[in-house]
């Protein structure tokens, strides 16, 4: 839940929000954000499946190596840090609100 209080703060618009809960490929969003999306997406669920053609998306998207990179990195962070919370079964603090 802290990570959809970090997402409402940073859209500021609860409305676009709601959208991209609900569906995020039918969301308002620009084409860069889906691919970026798209990409992260695929990247946490099937990291062995990746191919250039998923990194040439982003550049056709608009993305610079440097902003691929990050993608990458911060996809690959979150999915290294849920997976250790999740394997000890670390719950979530109490301080962090639902909304």
């Amino acid at each position: 839940m802290h990570h959809r209080r970090g997402l409402r703060r940073l859209l500021k618009d609860d409305e676009l929000l709601l959208a991209i809960e609900a569906d995020w490929t039918t969301a308002p969003l620009s084409d860069a954000r889906k691919a970026m999306l798209s990409y992260a997406l695929k990247l946490t669920l099937c990291p062995g499946e990746m191919v250039q053609a998923d990194v040439s998306a982003l550049q056709e998207a608009g993305f610079t190596d440097r902003d691929i990179l990050d993608i990458a990195e911060v996809t690959a962070y979150y999915a290294y840090v849920n997976r250790i919370a999740d394997g000890l079964g670390v719950p979530t603090e109490q301080w962090i609100p639902d909304d």
